[in-house]
């Protein structure tokens, strides 16, 4: 029971981080204060159905999802998609922390660079369409087939090219983790984008 309950925290940062929610944000929306709900996603606030109930509102998730419940008697992996713009996103890791998994399929309505930095490393994987990205200064299409991945600290968007949807799967390392083993880094530093 201690480390179902331990894990919760972890669990509800990373669902709310998934919907690009704020602390500030969900407080507004659920009536807790952003000092209990930090507590309570850093583990130093014990969970309970008063608190854990208006998250699950907030969120639209089941109580379950929240607490981690295995599925009984069903050994099926429910998928669950969500929307976050002009793109679906399926999670394909149900672990909080660590790399993240998700297959996205990103509509041309998303096509207006808007560059932005934050912490971890990604990895992109094209299945269909064309992808275009932009890292720092470089501007690139990456059809189905290829691959790219970067730090995230630098300057970075990616999105379709407008002319069609494209299909894509995610790997995130929130902590900076690479999802490759190089044999030598780039000269640089910092990650670039790399076809292959």
């Amino acid at each position: 029971m201690e480390d179902v309950l331990a894990a919760v925290g972890p669990r509800l940062k990373h669902i709310r981080q998934q919907r690009g929610c704020t602390l500030a944000a969900l407080s507004k929306t659920t009536g807790i204060s952003v000092s209990t709900l930090s507590r309570l996603e850093s583990g130093q606030r014990r969970p309970n159905l008063e608190l854990l109930l208006p998250i699950a509102q907030a969120h639209q998730v089941p109580l379950d999802e929240l607490v981690g419940a295995p599925p009984v008697g069903d050994p099926r992996v429910r998928l669950k998609p969500f929307r976050r713009g002009d793109a679906t996103m399926v999670p394909l890791t149900r672990q909080p922390g660590g790399p993240q998994a998700f297959k996205m399929v990103v509509g041309t309505a998303r096509s207006t660079p808007e560059p932005r930095t934050h912490e971890g490393y990604e990895w992109l994987y094209v299945l269909s369409g064309q992808l275009r990205l932009v890292l720092a200064e470089h501007d690139v299409v990456l059809s189905a087939g290829e691959a790219a991945e970067f730090d995230t600290r630098l300057p970075h968007w990616f999105g379709s090219t407008g002319e069609a949807p494209v299909e894509i799967l995610s790997l995130f390392g929130p902590q900076g983790e690479r999802m490759h083993v190089r044999a030598k880094p780039n000269r640089g530093g910092g990650g670039g984008a790399r076809s292959e």
